[in-house]
């Protein structure tokens, strides 16, 4: 029979939270996360614990949870997600901060799935995976935002809708006329390549010179405007007038 594991994310009490705003000099556990020390010598465990006492790391390892009563600790649930040093170069190993006991508490958590709530599709501030970040022994971020925060932000919709005028709405064709970009006033964009028409379509931001596309599909691109030429994914575009202006 084949085991079959799914991917969870771990459990964000909101009870747990308060306790880590005035943890009064209790141990801290981050608790069941594969936990990838960057010691080569303890090397790594699919599940295990790390132990953290004022500003330092104390024990790594499995097992740590059964004395979590007995010490009075604040158990972090970590189930499902990865938990290393904060300071991670895997180009230039030597320069990596390591979870090994003695060292400074400097953690992250990191989910390997989205977590509960999150939007289903290709949406701006989608949320980051870094979960908690332990600093000196203190928690700043928890469930990807500041401890503090009694809830969360709300993710910014973003959209500059434009007059059909500005400078940078209409359609946009790469010097073989084979690519034509039409960026709408209402701050969506349509792409046709070929005799493919909306070959992609999403959303687009522009800030200065430069322009942020999410695509419908779920990818993210960047293009910049120069005198008069949109550069885009190694193509060089030209607005074609007039302007769109008809509705949609």
């Amino acid at each position: 029979m084949t085991n079959i594991r799914t991917t969870v994310s771990p459990h964000r009490d909101e009870a747990v939270r308060r306790e880590l705003l005035f943890p009064r000099g209790r141990p801290l556990l981050l608790s069941g996360g594969a936990v990838i020390t960057g010691n080569p010598l303890m090397g790594g465990w699919q599940e295990a614990d790390v132990l953290i006492g004022g500003s330092l790391i104390v024990g790594v390892g499995p097992g740590l949870l059964t004395a979590a009563g007995d010490d009075n600790m604040i158990v972090i649930d970590c189930a499902g997600a990865l938990v290393l040093p904060a300071a991670t170069d895997f180009t230039s190993p030597a320069g990596s901060g390591t979870l090994t006991p003695g060292n400074v508490a400097d953690i992250a958590v990191l989910q390997l799935a989205d977590a509960p709530g999150t939007p289903v599709g290709a949406v701006p501030a989608r949320g980051s995976h870094l979960d908690i970040l332990v600093t000196g022994g203190h928690v700043r971020l928890w469930n990807g935002r500041p401890l503090d925060e009694a809830s969360a932000a709300a993710p910014p919709d973003g959209v500059h809708v434009f007059d059909s005028t500005h400078p940078f709405t209409g359609m946009w064709v790469d010097e073989e006329d084979f690519v034509r970009q039409e960026l709408l006033p209402n701050g969506r964009y349509d792409e046709a390549r070929g005799d493919r028409p909306s070959a992609y379509q999403g959303r687009y931001w522009v800030s200065g010179t430069r322009i942020d596309y999410l695509d419908d599909l779920g990818f993210w691109a960047f293009g910049e405007f120069h005198d008069g030429t949109l550069h885009h994914a190694g193509y060089r575009f030209t607005r074609r007038c007039p302007p769109w202006t008809s509705a949609r």
